[in-house]
């Protein structure tokens, strides 16, 4: 489990490398090296919300993080990028939807690199 996880050293250690990794050696499958670039304004960032979440998690990825502190990270992402922008339910569905799609085609592609390249670790 996660928690598991979490409370070993080397196994968050190998983890937190590997993940850095596959984003650093450009081996996720999505388009440019998104990781790379800075955010430089608001507009840019939002295009790129689930990057911004994956590298708030990555950053919080220690040994024995309480798992409530991985989800709160999320939880205050989806806040700022996709509830409170919502001006109304239509918009609130699409930049949610949006945002999901996104975030599953991202966890997907880091899945599979993780798989192909880091099978020992992630395995």
């Amino acid at each position: 489990t996660m928690r598991t996880v979490l409370n070993s050293n080397s196994k968050v250690t190998v983890l937190r490398s590997d993940l850095h990794a596959v984003i650093d050696q450009g081996f996720l499958d999505v388009p440019g090296n998104l990781f790379q670039e800075k955010f430089r304004n608001r507009e840019e960032l939002q295009n790129d919300i689930e990057l911004k979440c994956l590298n708030d998690l990555m950053s919080l990825l220690a040994p024995s993080t309480d798992i409530r502190v991985l989800l709160n990270c999320v939880s205050s992402n989806l806040q700022a990028f996709v509830i409170q922008p919502s001006r109304s339910k239509e918009e609130f569905r699409k930049l949610a939807s949006d945002f999901q799609l996104r975030w599953n085609f991202l966890l997907s592609a880091v899945s599979k690199a993780m798989t192909l390249n880091y099978a020992d670790s992630f395995g």
